[in-house]
């Protein structure tokens, strides 16, 4: 019992601020589900996320291209949250197993203590830290040598995006990041301070189609803006004579560019395609989301080429979109596009 010099304290939690509360810091009850499951059903049929998880996309397309058997192996090679391996993995049992590759070390420990609370074992689930483009060598280190299936969804996972602290979105501030792995690599703020304006008008062009990529460059290249509302500023500045819309989708496609850049990730994904016929299985199949034009055109064109090699079977004749439902319950499907391709059996 505590003295009368020595008081125990007890601080209550804040009040919830109202039913839909701004701040990711204020929604404490929609990053724990299991606690206020009223909460997350409200949020769910608003058509939102909410925030700290993840709604995977077209989990039944990706399903159909990739007909996960008892007994194969399967990569995940952008695990994330894990709603699409959380659903391939009953479907390896028995003697499959399912190895799960994220680059963000952060959302990774996270993702493999659900599955391990879910009941998924080391032997049929087991998590990697590394980009998907070191695919390969995870293969050649584990028993396994190629996989049958392989699905790689390249969106930006919910968690990231919700987080202000991450620094990939646009709706909130945070410090101007935007690394997938926290602990390695340059700051979005250090890339923009560090790059010429002709440098930046090529990433601005190539990662996001911006139209007005020069003179955007011209005043953000070697400035240093810390946060992320100081560049949503920088942005609208630069563009002070288009209207809310333009702006608003110029802001957009700058955090677009940056993250690309950032984290390298056309590299890592050339690197990925060039090598993911030699990591399938004979008869393998892979599947890819995409969401944005730059990440749709390498994987079209590098399963094009497969197939016209003979690398690849069959692949995808046209792009698999998220159907009318789902995009009303999730709008951050609307941009996905889902392709496939299947190994040649001989």
């Amino acid at each position: 019992m505590a003295s009368p010099e020595n008081p125990a304290t007890h601080r209550r939690r804040p009040r919830y601020p109202g039913k839909n509360p701004r701040r990711f810091q204020d929604k404490y009850k929609e990053r724990d589900p299991s606690r206020y499951p009223d909460a997350i059903d409200k949020v769910l049929a608003t058509g939102k996320t909410p925030a700290g998880s993840h709604r995977s996309i077209m989990v039944a397309e990706v399903l159909a291209a990739l007909a996960p058997k008892p007994g194969e192996i399967a990569i995940d090679c952008t695990l994330g949250y894990g709603g699409h391996a959380r659903e391939i993995l009953p479907l390896l049992r028995p003697g499959g197993h399912l190895y799960g590759l994220d680059v963000d070390s952060i959302e990774l420990m996270k993702t493999e203590e659900r599955f391990r609370a879910a009941g998924f074992g080391a032997d049929i689930f087991s998590a990697h830290r590394t980009n998907f483009a070191g695919l390969p060598q995870l293969l050649i280190k584990s028993e396994s040598k190629a996989a049958d299936v392989i699905l790689a969804d390249l969106g930006l996972s919910s968690m990231q995006l919700d987080d202000p602290a991450r620094g990939f979105s646009f709706k909130e501030e945070g410090p101007l990041d935007m690394r997938m792995n926290p602990s390695r690599g340059q700051t979005a703020s250090a890339f923009l301070a560090r790059t010429s304006p002709d440098q930046l008008a090529d990433v601005l062009h190539e990662n996001a189609d911006e139209p007005d990529a020069e003179i955007l460059a011209h005043f953000l290249a070697g400035e240093n803006f810390a946060t992320t509302t100081d560049l949503v500023r920088g942005v609208k500045n630069a563009l002070s004579k288009r209207n809310d819309v333009a702006q608003n989708l110029a802001v957009r496609r700058v955090f677009q560019a940056l993250r690309i850049a950032v984290n390298d990730e056309f590299s890592a994904l050339e690197m990925f395609l060039k090598r993911l016929p030699d990591c399938l299985n004979r008869g393998g199949r892979v599947a890819i989301i995409t969401f944005h034009s730059g990440e749709d055109r390498r994987v079209k064109k590098a399963f094009a080429a497969g197939a016209r090699s003979g690398l690849y079977a069959a692949i995808a004749t046209e792009v698999i979109r998220a159907g009318p439902e789902e995009r009303r319950a999730n709008p951050r499907s609307a941009p996905a596009k889902l392709r496939w391709a299947r190994r040649a059996a001989t």
